[in-house]
Formats: structure tokens, C-alpha cells, sequence
């Protein structure tokens, strides 16, 4: 077990490095330059660098993924470990769908006054445009006040669908996370702190459903994250070459380890598919989501509030996930701080009936 370990913290001191030289990796490049002719080209991915990384990723996450059995725990505390209480905790959880629901509502209050699906390339054909931007930005209320939550977040999962029909399966499988915060608010409902829970608390979901809501936006962001390293890189490496072209982030030279633009493109692909895969797999999150967050920010302040706007979803969902605990006494802190804390279910409902 100390041979796995020593195994898993070299790879993942490779990974951190080239994390450090991947900021791209999360700039979304298709945000900001037009998609190449030609579209994917999988042939790209069966060549000797291509195949090495990626066999290098899969190999990391087996070894993290039994690393993390064998520990059942991370490596960096918890909450609970500078002193946070379970009442405290409990309290928390209890915001989770509210601050979710800001950082979900506002890119998709955005993209529908823009006319653009989920994220500014996507921009929905003719009268789909107006309709379609309608349904985003009432979802995007809906979700932000806390009002027929679970009726938007089946709304904003059949737009998710829809949009394989109308900007194509790819675009969709990017924009994955989408779903996995429909089915976040499907199954929790937007917490003690909304307008369900005045107005509407016989429409929120039993506490039994509750338990898969996190796993299931945790899911959702992971895959986006893997299927980008894909369609954004390994399998589309002239799109990251123009971004490169237009965009000179390759540093890696100020660093005494100077790669191809090429190779760097191929390794911002490695650490966006390493990050995603472990954390759609439940992989060491809080770790994974401490290394992730200097790449994820180091673009900021050239692509500003597109970028911004654009990855609140995922900024969320880190932050939630850098304190989210493990085992059956976190589900039943999560379940509380839903339903028994701030402003109770039980008590909304005795009242309704009364």
C-alpha cells in the first residue's frame, strides 16, 4: 500500500505540474474561436503522445480510485476539523440549493437573452432562438427564487434533450453538467430558502430521493470536464492550435520545460480528462478540486465575463464539493439541513394542511 501511495502522490505531483502549465484546459476554447472545418478528427487520438497521456490519465485514476478504497478518506481535512459542528454543518447543506441555484441561474439567464444553448457557441437556429431563450431564462427564475423548482429542473432537462436535436449530440455531451443539475434539483428540490418552501411544500421531493442529488451534479460537471478534453483537444487539436494561435498561452518555456504547442494542447487535454474523470468518480474530490481550482481561475482576467458567467455551474459545484463529507452521517446532515433546518418541511406542511 505505501508503494501505491508513493505511485499515486508522483503522478499526481505530474499532474499538478502540468495543471500549472494547462491553464487553457479550462478556457473552453470553442467559446472564443470558431470551430475548425472539418469538425472532430478521431484518427488524432491513435498516435503515440495522444495514446500515452491518456494511458497515463486511466492508469492515475485506477490507482487514485484504490488508493481512495483503501483509505475511504481524503488527505486534506474537513470542515469538521477546524471546528465545525454537525448542527453547523447541517446549516450548510441546507443553502447548497440556493447557492447552487444562483450559479446555475445566471449562465442560463445569459445564454437565453443571447440566444445561444448553454454556453455562447451554441446559438440556436432561427425562431428556436427566441423560444427556446424564453424557456432558459424562465428556468433560469425559477431556479434562482426557488418557485415550481422541480417543474423547471424537468424543464431544463428536456431542453438539454431537445438540444441534441437542434445543435447536435456533441455540443449536448460538453454541456452534460446541465442535466446533472436538473437532476441535482429534481431529486433535493431548492432547499429550506425558496419560494417551494412558503408557498409549495407538498411539490418537494421525498428526503429518500435527496441522497443521489450531489452525486448526481458532481457526475454531471466530471463528464463535461471529460468530454471536453476530447471534443475541445485530443480529438480536435487544430481548434487548439488556433486558440493557441490567437490566444499565446503556451508559457511552459518561462518554466525551463518548453513544449510544442501541439504537446501542450495534449496535455491540457490530460489534466482536463484526469480532473474530470476523478471527479465523476468520486475520486480524493476535495483534492482534486483544490489542485483544479488555480488552472480553472488562471484565465480569468484575459477571457473576463464570458469565461466567468460560463464556468459559475463548475465554481459551485467545487465549492460544495471542498466541504461535502462522506458516509451516512453526512446523508442525514444533508437530509436535515433540507428539511428540518432554517424554515422545517414538516412545519410548511402542517401549516398548509391546517
Amino acid at each position: 500500500m505505501k508503494i501505491l501511495g508513493r505511485l499515486l502522490l508522483g503522478a499526481a505531483a505530474l499532474a499538478t505540474l502540468l495543471g500549472a502549465s494547462a491553464g487553457p484546459a479550462y478556457a473552453h476554447e470553442k467559446w472564443f474561436v470558431g470551430e475548425p472545418v472539418g469538425g472532430l478528427r478521431w484518427e488524432l487520438l491513435f498516435r503515440p503522445l495522444p495514446l500515452a497521456l491518456i494511458g497515463a490519465v486511466l492508469l492515475v485514476t485506477l490507482l487514485g480510485a484504490m488508493l481512495w478504497r483503501a483509505r475511504r478518506r481524503g488527505f486534506l481535512p474537513g470542515p469538521e476539523a477546524f471546528g465545525a459542528t454537525n448542527g453547523r454543518r447541517s446549516l450548510l447543506y441546507g443553502l447548497v440549493p440556493l447557492i447552487l441555484g444562483i450559479h446555475i441561474a445566471v449562465p442560463l439567464l445569459v445564454n437565453g437573452v443571447q440566444g445561444t444553448l448553454f454556453s455562447p457557441d451554441n446559438e440556436m437556429p432561427g425562431v428556436w432562438a427566441n423560444f427556446l431563450g424564453l424557456a432558459e431564462a424562465g428556468i433560469a427564475l425559477a431556479l434562482f427564487y426557488g418557485g415550481l423548482t422541480r417543474v423547471a429542473a424537468a424543464a431544463l432537462g428536456l431542453l438539454w434533450f431537445s438540444g441534441i436535436f437542434l445543435v447536435g449530440l456533441e455540443p449536448m455531451l460538453e454541456n452534460v453538467l446541465y442535466l446533472g443539475f436538473a437532476a441535482f434539483f429534481l431529486l433535493a428540490g431548492r432547499g429550506p430558502l425558496s419560494v417551494d418552501r412558503l408557498l409549495f411544500p407538498r411539490l418537494e421531493p421525498k428526503a429518500e430521493l435527496s441522497r443521489y442529488a450531489v452525486p448526481a451534479v458532481r457526475v454531471g460537471v466530471g463528464l463535461s470536464l471529460a468530454f471536453v478534453a476530447f471534443t475541445e483537444k485530443f480529438a480536435n487539436i487544430p481548434l487548439g492550435l488556433a486558440f493557441l494561435g490567437e490566444y499565446p498561452l503556451n508559457f511552459t518555456g518561462a518554466l525551463g520545460v518548453p513544449l510544442t504547442d501541439e504537446a501542450f494542447v495534449l496535455c491540457a487535454g490530460a489534466v482536463e480528462l484526469l480532473v474530470g474523470l476523478w471527479i465523476a468518480l468520486g475520486i480524493f474530490v476535495r483534492e482534486v478540486v483544490v489542485v483544479a481550482w488555480f488552472p480553472t481561475n488562471l484565465t480569468l482576467t484575459l477571457f473576463a465575463w464570458e469565461e466567468l458567467i460560463g464556468h459559475l455551474p463548475i465554481y459551485g459545484v467545487m465549492a460544495v464539493l471542498l466541504v461535502w463529507g462522506a458516509g451516512q452521517k453526512n446523508l442525514f446532515l444533508w437530509t436535515e439541513g433540507l428539511r428540518e433546518r432554517l424554515l422545517p418541511l414538516t412545519s410548511s406542511v402542517e401549516r398548509s394542511e391546517g
